[in-house]
């Protein structure tokens, strides 16, 4: 007879997701129920400078609009998202809402926190962020969470929108950092595939396969249950479906939101509490401090964790090696053909990361708060450096 691990998932306060209405729809429908009368929009600058989408969800909005930012840099540096956070706290906002990649949408959940904190300076965000002890303990020291709520309408399938935790850099040190509270998390998410279509293609597709990653590395885990191995089998399904197709046409947007519902299904079990590996933690690196664009870091690094945790237990990968077709060998040997078949970077020097930079890495890793959740254990900067040295 099987014995029972208990287990449990957390949930946060998002309470609605659209798929397939149009933003600008959606977005005033929200506000006029929340009665938001102030909305501050944090837009991708693309976007705004190159699209009428920001004007029409301006337009939408009409005299609730408070004000838009644009600007915010890759991996949402800290004097990036203060500039914004003093920008909503001029507007009173009462509503936040991201329309953009990943980076919009950390900075958005991070301002509503700093403005609840009056957060005025870059060295006031450090009492915030989430750290590691010497001794790997995870330590938030946020008890106190945000007031104005947030609504994200994501234009890549990173699927940082769905989550209460979001990551924003140190420039000084050049390490990404993690922020988290419960009421981080948007009240609600907009899939709407249509304002999808501005997104470049690189885009779309890396950060797809981080989505991808979030999955597999749900069905690797040790630490998961069946509720979410079940979310995550279902995810990666449609990733793995979806995101050939818009590669093959860009314009199928049915393809485009199956993407969507899977980055989303991707990240329910991380929101519950399922731990991610060593492919998330060394991706945060890469980003914050090698700037490798988010999907990259997953494009690059998820074969080669596969592979290097195939060594000491592969027990749990028959699962990946099945969606993705039992078309090789090992579930990393699949993974590593599904990405080359994007058009996707597979190696660290593919993305300018260069050896000298790995002690670095290594070290930041065990810093980052999944550095220690990898179902092969890592417990040293040396173990890190074997991935590296693998995805060289």
């Amino acid at each position: 007879m099987g014995s029972v691990i208990p287990s449990e998932l957390r949930f946060t306060r998002t309470e609605r997701v659209t798929m397939g209405q149009p933003a600008a729809d959606a977005l005033l429908d929200q506000a006029q129920a929340m009665n938001c009368r102030k909305v501050f929009l944090i837009a991708s600058s693309t976007l705004r400078e190159k699209t009428e989408e920001i004007s029409k969800i301006e337009k939408a909005l009409g005299s609730r609009h408070a004000g838009t930012f644009s600007g915010i840099a890759p991996h949402a540096p800290r004097a990036d998202v203060l500039a914004a956070t003093e920008a909503a706290r001029d507007a009173g906002a009462d509503l936040i809402v991201s329309i953009g990649g990943g980076s919009a949408t950390d900075a958005a959940k991070i301002v509503s926190l700093l403005v609840k904190h009056d957060v005025r300076t870059v060295e006031d965000f450090e009492p915030l962020r989430t750290y590691v002890s010497e001794e790997g303990e995870v330590i938030n020291p946020i008890t106190v969470g945000p007031d104005i709520p947030v609504i994200c309408v994501p234009t890549t399938l990173s699927g940082g929108e769905f989550n209460a935790l979001s990551g924003c850099t140190d420039e000084g040190t050049q390490h990404k950092q993690a922020y988290e509270h419960r009421d981080m998390a948007p009240v609600m998410v907009v899939l709407d595939p249509a304002i999808t279509m501005h997104t470049p293609a690189w885009l779309w597709l890396s950060t797809g396969v981080r989505s991808v990653d979030h999955a597999i590395e749900t069905l690797s885990s040790d630490k998961s249950n069946d509720f979410a191995d079940g979310l995550a089998e279902s995810a990666l399904k449609l990733l793995v479906e979806g995101l050939p197709r818009v590669k093959a046409d860009p314009n199928d947007l049915e393809a485009r939101l199956k993407c969507q519902i899977g980055a989303w299904q991707s990240m329910i079990s991380i929101i519950g509490g399922v731990p991610m590996g060593a492919s998330h933690a060394i991706g945060h690196i890469l980003g914050g401090t090698c700037d490798v664009p988010h999907g990259h870091c997953s494009c690059v690094m998820a074969p080669y964790v596969l592979q290097w945790n195939a060594e000491y237990d592969d027990s749990r990968q028959h699962r990946t090696l099945a969606i993705l077709g039992n078309t090789h060998p090992t579930a990393a040997q699949a993974l590593d053909a599904f990405i080359r078949g994007l058009g996707m970077p597979r190696t660290l020097g593919e993305v300018g990361v260069d050896q000298a930079q790995f002690r670095q890495i290594a070290e930041y890793t065990l810093l980052d708060i999944w550095g220690r959740t990898n179902p092969r254990p890592v417990r040293t900067a040396e173990d890190v450096m074997q991935i590296l040295n693998l995805a060289a």
